[in-house]
């Protein structure tokens, strides 16, 4: 038979083209055909236990429909029950009706339960006290106001009392003040304003007036009553000395935007009755505070806005928790961004890592390093890469606690920037100049990053968006990041894990559980999927479990102590201590804002001993804060044991 000859380019070319187009028709003629079977394909891949043995696997929970919520906060309790807290969840209609929410949730049974919440606990701080009890302080008193929305100019309004007699004046809510033109203004609630005080000074007695501060509204809408630089006031019905007395004072009245108002109710929530315990209120209202412990158990809290959502200007505040109350702290002042990402260190210092979510200066207090809250003394950490992209970043205390390192991951640009970074930065914070030195990047730029410290010295990252609250990135409507990795300190690198299905973002947490999967919550978008409608809370929640737990038979601890002492050894049973390799005690998760300053994993020393190991702690208060751990117990290949619940003292 006669050979073909070979086609001309042309010609394969039209034959190409012909091809492509045939298929294309195919394609969209069959388009929900194609996309089970793509759905199909990936299903079955992401089930094969060969792909779950090197990726792990994530399953969606099924929650109850009165049990979704929006999830704020999250911590596990030593229960082993998760602590969901929503408060007004972001949503201000639920604000103003006083509907506020927190549910609890046990992964042994999958059972949710509602707990009565007092007040508005949104954006609040927490950690864990000694005793296992979760404080939560601070949160909500007022919702923003965008400038669009704002009618009526209004400002901070100083009620001053020039008087040392009569004792304080109470002035109730509606009182009325007087501008030099006639302008009338109304405060939004009581004020008390307290007696000027007598003071002794160089010999002459001065009189220091008292003062309070409260909103004031307009009366009249529009920009007529606007006032741009600082002015007295007259209040209302005042006379003859009282009115000489008594007057307000404000910087300015505009239509600006206003910012959320901070709270001081204070809480200590306990994990066996499962109910708010009142405690007494925080010397200064705070949203977006950080709350963290310190060796002696005393817990500070750092920043935050404050009732008329003004940055506080580094007044911070300790908690006495034998005494259920607040302090002031003055010899603690230190200005630090909201939420910052702060970790206790082993010798008592506490590390700024330079992750916070964004209120405050854009520059003040920005710079990482080491606090010493014993001297009020900080020590800068320089080397951090793209220094001005750590809003909505992460940081970590790396896996063991002993090594002293801190990892950073991914932020974002200052304000509502739709830049972020890949970087990551490690800080080696035994050394005697710490600085930050370059870690593998991640595989996309992200903020709002989620990492979990496992059981096996390894770190999951998960959720996170490249753009602001999941918004535009680089020419698409949504940056939600499903790509999942597990961080290895000792090799430095990342390896890939399982996607989830979930996008998760500004509002979202992640938390190991007691059986060594991880619970992922949360996610508050801006916008929806096309980018041009405001977007809905996520309240699917997903669980993942990390490639540990397709890797045969779980050691299990058949026994032991409910409390241990620091520096102190306990025995533990189990059949499986020959096997046994590795012991770590994992401080339960409190977390929001991926800001979680509890967490940490801490090795303990081991020795076999036939049907039970051998395990000793550490003596450091700053390395093993007193309070619940988890005990893991992993094997030669790496498979941890189902936790055991010990009490550190």
């Amino acid at each position: 038979m006669k050979p073909h000859s070979r086609p001309s380019p042309a010609r394969r070319l039209m034959s190409g083209l012909v091809t492509l187009v045939v298929l294309a028709v195919v394609v969209i003629a069959n388009r929900p055909m194609v996309a089970v079977a793509g759905e199909a394909l990936h299903a079955y891949q992401i089930n094969r236990q060969s792909y779950k043995e090197r990726h792990g696997h994530w399953a969606r929970l099924p929650v109850p429909r009165g049990f979704k919520v929006n999830a704020i906060h999250a911590a596990l309790l030593h229960t082993g029950k998760v602590l969901i807290i929503a408060g007004s969840g972001n949503d201000k209609d639920a604000f103003e009706a006083e509907s506020f929410r927190t549910v609890l949730y046990d992964p042994r049974d999958d059972e949710f339960t509602e707990v009565p919440t007092p007040t508005d606990v949104f954006c609040a701080g927490h950690t864990f006290l000694p005793d296992g009890k979760l404080l939560v302080a601070g949160g909500t008193r007022s919702y923003e106001v965008l400038e669009a929305d704002v009618e009526h100019a209004a400002g901070v309004m100083k009620f001053k009392n020039e008087s040392p007699d009569g004792g304080p004046r109470v002035f109730p809510k509606g009182t009325r003040l007087l501008s030099a033109t006639g302008e009338v203004y109304r405060t939004r609630s009581k004020v008390t304003v307290p007696a000027a005080r007598k003071m002794a000074h160089h010999g002459q007695i001065m009189v220091h007036a008292g003062e309070a501060e409260v909103w004031a509204d307009a009366v009249a809408e529009g920009d007529r009553p606007v006032v741009d630089s600082p002015a007295q006031y007259r209040i209302e019905g005042l006379t003859g000395t009282d009115a000489r007395n008594l007057y307000g004072i404000a910087e300015k009245i505009t239509r600006e935007k206003q910012e959320y108002g901070g709270d001081r109710t204070s809480y200590e929530f306990d994990p066996l009755t499962e109910r708010y315990v009142r405690t007494g209120n925080m010397r200064d209202h705070r949203w977006y505070p950080t709350l963290i412990g310190l060796t002696g158990g005393d817990v500070i809290a750092v920043s935050g806005l404050d009732q008329f959502g003004r940055i506080l200007p580094g007044r911070n505040e300790r908690y006495l928790p034998a005494q259920r109350r607040w302090v002031a702290a003055p010899e603690l002042k230190r200005y630090f961004p909201t939420y910052p990402g702060l970790h206790l260190m082993a010798d008592g210092r506490v590390f700024y890592s330079g992750s916070n979510s964004g209120y405050g200066s854009d520059t003040e207090g920005r710079t990482p390093g080491l606090w010493n809250v014993e001297r009020n003394t900080f020590q800068p950490v320089p080397g951090l890469r793209d220094p001005g992209m750590n809003e909505t970043g992460s940081s970590v205390l790396l896996p063991p606690a002993q090594d002293q390192r801190v990892m950073i991951l991914g932020g974002g640009g200052i304000g509502e920037s739709e830049e972020s970074t890949a970087r990551t930065g490690i800080a080696d914070l035994d050394e005697a100049e710490p600085r930050y030195r370059p870690g593998p990047d991640l595989p996309r730029p992200a903020r709002y990053l989620s990492t979990v410290v496992l059981p096996d010295d390894t770190v999951l990252t998960t959720g996170g968006s490249s753009g602001y609250r999941g918004g535009p990135y680089r020419g698409q409507p949504r940056s939600d990041l499903f790509n999942s990795q597990i961080y290895h300190p000792r090799r430095n690198v990342f390896e890939t894990a399982a996607e989830s299905t979930v996008g998760r973002n500004y509002h979202s947490e992640a938390i190991l559980l007691p059986d060594g999967r991880v619970i992922t919550m949360g996610g508050d978008p801006l916008y929806d999927r096309t980018g041009k409608n405001a977007g809905t809370f996520e309240k699917r929640i997903e669980i993942y479990s990390p490639p540990y737990l397709f890797q045969g038979d779980r050691p299990v601890i058949t026994g032991g102590p409910v409390a241990v002492d620091r520096g102190g050894a306990a025995v533990f049973g189990t059949s499986d201590a020959n096997r046994i390799v590795s012991a770590r005690l994992l401080r339960p998760s409190a977390v929001t804002h991926v800001t979680d300053v509890d967490q940490r994993s801490v090795a303990l020393g081991l020795r076999s001993l036939g049907n039970a190991v051998e395990v000793t702690v550490p003596e450091k208060s700053g390395l093993v804060p007193s309070g619940w751990y988890m005990l893991f117990l992993m094997n030669e290949k790496g498979v941890p044991s189902v936790a055991r619940w010990v009490r550190v003292r």
